[in-house]
């Protein structure tokens, strides 16, 4: 075997070496940490556990959005007014009010106000009031009267009103010539209030009879 051969050899065996003393030699940690936020490791468990939030049964409708102006020292200041009504269709119904600066705010505002002053009605099995029945609010004057196989006849804010309750068959007359919807749609809220009260009070009465007999 000549000197070069052997010299080929020698490279081939010692190649497979070269890894292994790779391998075994001490080896400095050059990781540095991302900072706060950029990295996170399994994102997806982080939603664990998170249930999404209950979607809420009522359906709001804005009636009326206004400016308002407030004059100070250094001049006017514009803010927004918002009317919104909301209910569920299945008897609760509200008015809300909702000032801010701005209309998405404003209407938010409203929206809750709405809820938490959110009325339960009492209706028929026709989805109808039992009788007739009328209510003021400042200048508006609202009459409603059952309407059994009419369906809804109203307009302005009492048909917002009257529909997001839920009930139908129903005719509504504005016997005032307001055009506040604020107005018209607190005495609708008023009127239906008064409804309940007079349907309590014609039990009590029946109630009060026969204990006499």
């Amino acid at each position: 075997m000549t000197e070069i051969e052997t010299k080929q050899n020698t490279e081939v065996e010692a190649k497979p070496v070269a890894p292994v003393a790779a391998a075994t030699a001490p080896t400095t940690n050059t990781f540095t940490p991302s900072p706060k936020g950029d990295f996170k490791k399994n994102r997806r468990n982080s939603f664990k556990g998170k249930k999404p939030k209950p979607r809420s049964d009522f359906e709001s409708k804005i009636i009326d959005i206004r400016r308002v102006a407030r004059v100070s020292s250094g001049g006017r200041r514009f803010s927004f007014s918002v009317v919104v009504v909301a209910g569920d269709k299945k008897g609760k119904v509200g008015v809300g009010i909702g000032k801010a600066g701005d209309t998405a705010l404003a209407v938010e505002k409203a929206t809750k106000d709405a809820k938490k002053k959110s009325i339960k009605l009492i209706f028929t099995k026709g989805n109808s009031i039992p009788h007739d029945v009328q209510a003021k609010f400042n200048s508006a004057i609202v009459k409603l009267i059952p309407a059994p196989g009419r369906g809804l006849i109203a307009g302005s804010a009492t048909r917002t009103i009257i529909e997001l309750a839920g009930l139908d068959n129903i005719n509504a007359k504005i016997l005032s010539g307001s055009k506040n919807k604020l107005n018209i749609s607190k005495a609708t809220i008023k009127a239906l209030l008064s409804l309940k009260k007079i349907k309590d009070t014609r039990n009590f009465k029946k109630e009060v009879v026969s204990d006499v007999k």
